[in-house]
């Protein structure tokens, strides 16, 4: 014997949706008295066909045991074309009809199988539109510093709040796993410390993981990379506009009291974890307690880490992890040549992604290059005095805001150059000009500032140059890493962004 299929399926249940019961209501008057035999997905995306019933109705139909397939509506059984033309495909080889009890299609005509074929298109679109408007929504929320779900970072713990007259959560401390993360933090942020010693000193201290398990390299990694623990302040926002990441609130907002959401962000690519090109950071309602400086140092430690590998061989350098393409932003690697200069850099991504550096660039020469810069800048702090103390953090926190404020400032008015009359162009040079004696003032200052508190870091790190030929190689990349936080290079251009 031959049956009717009745097919029902509901992804979520909500008030304004038809319920399963009610579909199957409407296939049954469709069956005329015939055996029928139902199936029903609850809880099941029409986005494909994954589904159990789905599947166990497409088992009897190979069986021979189904005449017809009976469904409310055309996107109850599906709504993308590609599985519907294959589902179709499969009904004419097996000879079954198909249903729609509010459509009325008839696919035993060219035109009825026309206008199925032109429904399947809107059900797909409405799928599509439904998708996007979810994701629009979650951005939006976002942006706004709510709660949207997802595992709680290790050290906090949700409590209710209100943000713009909405309910929503938001995380708080808990005492005793923080306490932890600043032990991690500060034993990571020192460069002679690996995530396995770090490790091994927790489980000698018997510090345990008060969530269970076992402290991992994977589980370090995860929390040292994670911005919900920063302070974030004006360095931290500086970081993630060199990295690429899109910044929902203005670097006035980045004060040092607020910590960080990260947002895998609109654009779907498939990008290392590590890659903070597109990602949205958004500033969150919690207080952070990891120091920015402190969460920096991880930070590019972690970045630099998954870029480099730290080995003494012969073939690498000091300088590996350090120095990017200035046309891609992608590291630059050592390669090994059969010439009187041994070793040189190129752009990790060079081919078809990128055209590389623009120049050959010989490891013996930049490093002769690098090391001579090193020396200049150490130099520039015996001839600086320093500035008196008291409240030179906030200051300088303040000061670090205006000057982003005023290179903000100035790339607007630049780009209203474009098409100026000659009085507009006047106000444009003067007001920039304005600007840059501002900027060029607040720049001293802070380089003074910079001395407090640098003064014993920079002392110890001259002490290692002047003996800099006697230095493991470990200990050269910690002094690079120090001092210096990049250097991008193109087309015969170094660019030297430096920490001090």
């Amino acid at each position: 014997m031959m049956y009717d299929a009745l097919y029902g399926r509901q992804s979520i249940e909500k008030k304004d949706s038809i319920s399963v019961e009610s579909q199957l209501e409407y296939c049954r008057y469709e069956t005329h008295g015939e055996p029928y035999i139902e199936y029903t997905d609850r809880g099941f995306s029409g986005k494909d066909l994954n589904r159990p019933g789905f599947e166990k109705m497409m088992t009897d139909i190979t069986k021979g045991k189904i005449k017809r397939v009976i469904v409310y509506k055309l996107d109850r059984i599906s709504r993308s074309i590609l599985d519907f033309a294959n589902m179709m495909e499969i009904f004419q080889k097996y000879h079954v009809e198909f249903v729609s009890s509010t459509e009325k299609f008839d696919t035993s005509t060219p035109i009825g199988r026309a206008m199925l074929n032109i429904c399947i298109v809107f059900a797909q679109l409405e799928r599509e539109t439904i998708q996007k408007r979810v994701t629009d929504a979650y951005y939006a929320r976002s942006k706004r510093g709510f709660y949207m779900g997802g595992r709680v970072p290790y050290g906090y713990r949700l409590k209710e709040t209100v943000i713009d007259n909405i309910r929503t959560s938001m995380y708080e401390k808990i005492p005793e796993e923080s306490e932890q993360l600043k032990l991690i933090y500060s034993l990571y942020a020192d460069s002679s410390n690996s995530l396995g010693n770090i490790i091994r000193y927790l489980n000698e201290h018997q510090i345990k993981h008060l969530r269970g398990g076992n402290w991992s390299t994977a589980r370090l990694s995860e929390m040292l990379r994670n911005p919900v623990y920063v302070q974030a302040d004006i360095d931290v926002y500086h970081f993630f506009q060199s990295q690429g990441a899109n910044i929902y609130n203005p670097a006035s907002d980045f004060t040092g009291y607020n910590a960080c959401y990260l947002y895998k962000g609109t654009v779907s690519d498939t990008r290392k974890q590590c890659d903070l090109t597109d990602k949205e950071i958004v500033l969150a309602p919690h207080m952070g307690f990891i120091p920015s400086k402190t969460w920096l140092a991880c930070r590019l430690r972690c970045l630099n880490n998954r870029q480099s590998t730290k080995t003494c061989k012969p073939k690498n350098s000091w300088l590996v992890g350090k120095v990017k393409c200035g046309n891609c932003g992608y590291a630059l690697t050592i390669r090994k040549a059969k010439t009187k200069w041994g070793r040189y850099f190129v752009c990790s991504q060079s081919g078809n992604i990128c055209k590389g550096a623009g120049c050959t660039i010989y490891a013996d020469v930049l490093e002769d290059y690098m090391f001579k810069a090193i020396q200049t800048k150490l130099s520039e702090f015996k001839e600086l005095s320093a500035v008196a103390e008291g409240n030179v953090s906030r200051q300088s926190t303040e000061k670090k805001i205006r000057l982003t404020q005023i290179d903000e400032e100035i790339n607007e008015l630049l780009d209203k150059v474009a098409g100026a009359n000659n009085v507009l162009m006047k106000y444009i040079n003067d007001k920039i000009a304005e600007l840059d004696a501002t900027r060029q003032t607040l720049q001293e200052e802070l380089l003074a500032e910079t001395v407090t508190d640098t003064t014993g870091k920079v002392k110890q790190i001259t002490n290692h140059v002047e003996k800099w030929d006697s230095l493991s190689f470990e200990d050269k990349q910690a002094v690079v890493d120090t001092l210096i936080k990049v250097i991008r290079i193109a087309n015969g251009n170094i660019e030297i962004t430096w920490r001090i």
